[in-house]
């Protein structure tokens, strides 16, 4: 092992920002356009896709940390996009699901985030796309 630093176009956490931000550019005039944040997205296509449930799993599926989950609920919650209730076990834990209005934005810009998701298919290739997304799974998974 050396001790270079390896250039910014061979650094990983670059490389990473990077891409990020050429699959998330699109995407954001559309949630702007929603009227939500990437964050707020993530938190209602977990909440839509999975049905409802408790924070603490919601801020795993989500990729965010629990005190961040925490403002983005209040601030959904306002907006009517999501309704909380107690757990039916446990009175001190809640259960978050998505509101009929947050699953209205869902369903009214699924369509375009798909077509973004398939034009970046297509342009990568099926093939190409497919390990890059388990080459992301295995790194996620390693052992730190």
């Amino acid at each position: 092992m050396t001790n270079d630093v390896p250039l910014t176009s061979r650094s990983l956490p670059i490389a990473l920002l990077r891409a990020r931000e050429r699959v998330m550019g699109p995407i954001r005039k559309m949630l702007a356009d929603a009227g939500v944040t990437e964050q707020q997205w993530r938190v209602l296509r977990v909440l839509n896709e999975e049905g409802p449930q408790e924070p603490t799993h919601i801020a795993e599926r989500a990729c965010l940390l629990l005190p961040s989950l925490t403002r983005i609920l209040q601030k959904l919650e306002a907006k009517d996009l999501i309704v909380r209730r107690m757990h039916p076990g446990d009175r001190r834990r809640q259960i978050i699901d998505i509101s009929d209005k947050g699953d209205q934005i869902i369903k009214d810009n699924i369509q375009v985030t798909i077509q973004l998701a398939e034009d970046l298919r297509t342009k990568m290739g099926p093939e190409r796309h497919e390990a890059l997304l388990d080459l992301l799974n295995e790194l996620r998974d390693l052992e730190t």
